[in-house]
């Protein structure tokens, strides 16, 4: 590639913040994504279908539609399950719900090469109000830039702690405070459930077998560079807790995938909604070839948007939000203002209830959405500009509501299609890269923060945060955006989330706090019943700490036996939901 056309794919202003399109500025392409026949029946026409066609519950004539299915050699099927499983749900959104009747969505499959053809013929059809193609999903990483510090290495034969090399663990603002919050009850994820939604994992990963409950939905895609993608993401939020590897910000909190290869990326994200508990968090690694290029695949990610710009997408997020469950999304790596008018222009083949998605003044499917910031200067020896400015491929607009480290994240797996950059080899199941990037590094990281906070919220006996409730915690605290030279704040990614200031959002007025002054560990409780605990004298009163961890029993006996102790405690009544020991 020439300078000239190095420049072409970067877009102007091209220095710190920006990169090239592919592993080595050459551009670089996911395979195994297909494009998507999404169609949209007629309420009145009530279409159920069967294992020998298509019939009509009100007594529509679907002759036609039957006989273009079969000349086609295409089957319709419900995107979300059948009609008569999402009765409950089509009530729901009959009777107001907030979100479009799921019932009505179907997917073609067949005729592949055929898409815009076939699209245009059954959108006529009677019984269908419209139909619409999606471009092929792929990940929103964006690849750094090689050099000889990223050489692989081979595998030696024991992966040494690369935690040091995880500042995005440490204190605000350069991190997120993960340290910190382990410290506090549930702050390391305890109880929460993640699923990651795109292609592809390394479930058998040595770094990732704690807490990693396997695939939910979907067939993984068989191609490395996916599979890359999908461990790393994972280690950022759950890597094991260990003397070896990385650490995941939320390493108690279960991780589990799901992927879209073989029921498309609405139907995976409906089948993951369905295995998750209010307060779960399902991550959405994936964006698509926007308007701006006609919805065209490029290798260096122009104009790529989350995936919510489609009604099918929106509705499953929306489902999903609705249900309690916090939805995360890439803003996706397209280096596009959301807030562009282009946005407000509704596709001919988009039903007429759709609006724009980005604008904040229409229907918000609910969700998070992360925009990719700078790390600190000198991370790794690089550097992208002023720590938190935005990140010259990341989309942005008012729409998003957090940055994440959207270069220099130290995890699990592969540099792209290859072996780790940090640490490669013959095995792939003890890959680690320090090059991980995009909208997708930085989504796991703001994942990692909310899991953490959930904990926290679950362990006090809080109710958990809901995705609107999520949205407004990540504004309302943070480490600020910066200005960078051709990038300033006023282009909104959001903050980088602090967990520490996000507690005092979070937790209720009811929750007091103070300096312990004298402890008393309950070796052997009475009556026996009674679970052990550490009772701390705090705010002129006896609190409980009921089973602590073994760590956290250590932590306090080693504070008070300094004779300096340092030990800030949150407590409800004379419940101690929260320690931080420092001393």
């Amino acid at each position: 590639m020439t300078d000239q056309h190095a420049e072409s794919a970067r877009g102007p202003g091209a220095g710190p913040g920006a990169a090239g399109p592919g592993p080595d500025g050459s551009g670089f392409t996911y395979h195994g994504a297909e494009e998507e026949l999404i169609v949209l029946a007629r309420p009145e026409a009530q279409l159920r279908v069967q294992t020998d066609g298509v019939r009509s519950a009100a007594g529509t004539d679907v002759s036609a539609l039957n006989m273009f299915l079969g000349d086609e050699q295409l089957t319709l099927e419900p995107l979300f399950g059948s009609e008569e499983r999402l009765r409950g749900v089509s009530e729901a959104a009959e009777a107001g719900a907030d979100f479009p009747d799921l019932a009505l969505f179907y997917r073609v499959r067949g005729g592949t090469d055929r898409t815009q053809e076939l699209r245009a013929r059954i959108a006529a059809l009677p019984g269908i109000v419209t139909a619409y193609v999606k471009p092929g999903a792929v990940p929103a990483a964006m690849p750094e830039e090689s050099d000889e510090a990223r050489r692989m290495k081979e595998k030696t034969a024991a992966t040494p702690d690369f935690t040091a090399r995880q500042r995005y663990l440490g204190p605000a603002p350069e991190g997120v405070d993960a340290y910190w919050a382990w410290q506090r009850l549930g702050g390391s994820g305890e109880g929460i459930t993640v699923i990651d939604v795109e292609g592809a994992w390394q479930l058998g990963h040595e770094d990732l077998s704690a807490k990693l409950a396997g695939i939910v939905v979907g067939t993984p895609i068989s191609d490395v560079a996916w599979r890359n993608h999908g461990t790393a993401v994972l280690g950022v939020i759950g890597g094991d807790r260990g003397e070896f590897g990385v650490t995941g910000i939320a390493p108690e909190a279960v991780t589990a995938a799901a992927s879209f290869q073989g029921v498309g990326t609405a139907a995976a994200i409906f089948a993951a909604t369905e295995r998750l508990s209010p307060g779960d968090i399902l991550l959405i690694e994936l964006h698509r070839p926007g308007p701006r290029f006609d919805y065209a695949a490029r290798d260096d990610q122009r104009g790529y948007i989350p995936l919510e710009w489609w009604p099918d997408d929106f509705a499953a997020i929306k489902y999903a939000t609705s249900k309690g469950v916090v939805v995360v999304g890439a803003a996706g790596n397209g280096a596009e203002s959301l807030d562009d008018a282009l946005y407000e222009r509704r596709p001919d083949e988009f039903p007429s209830w759709w609006h724009n998605p980005f604008n904040p003044s229409n229907k918000s499917s609910g969700s998070v959405l992360v925009g990719a910031g700078a790390p600190p200067p000198g991370t790794h020896g690089r550097d992208h500009g002023p720590d938190r400015s935005r990140l010259s491929f990341s989309n942005y607009g008012a729409r998003l509501d957090a940055q994440g480290w959207g270069r220099e994240v130290t995890t699990t797996g592969g540099s792209w299609d290859r072996p780790g950059d940090l640490q490669g080899g013959s095995e792939e199941i003890a890959w680690y890269t320090d090059t991980f990037s995009g909208t997708s590094s930085a989504s796991p990281v703001v994942v990692g923060a909310l899991a953490s906070l959930q904990g926290m919220l679950k362990a006090g006996g809080q109710r958990p945060m809901t995705s609107q409730r999520a949205r407004e915690v990540l504004r309302a605290t943070g480490s600020p955006q910066q200005d960078a030279p051709g990038r300033p704040a006023s282009q909104r990614i959001g903050n980088r989330p602090d967990l520490k200031a996000a507690v005092t959002n979070v937790l209720p007025s009811s929750v007091g706090s103070g300096q312990a002054e004298r402890y008393w560990d309950e070796l052997l409780p009475y009556p026996p019943e009674l679970p052990p605990r550490i009772r701390l004298f705090v705010a002129g009163a006896w609190r409980n700490l009921t089973n602590p961890s073994p760590d956290i029993r250590q932590a306090v006996h080693s504070a008070f036996a300094g004779g300096r102790p340092d030990v800030r405690v949150w407590f409800s009544d004379d419940e101690i939901v929260g320690l931080v020991i420092t001393g």
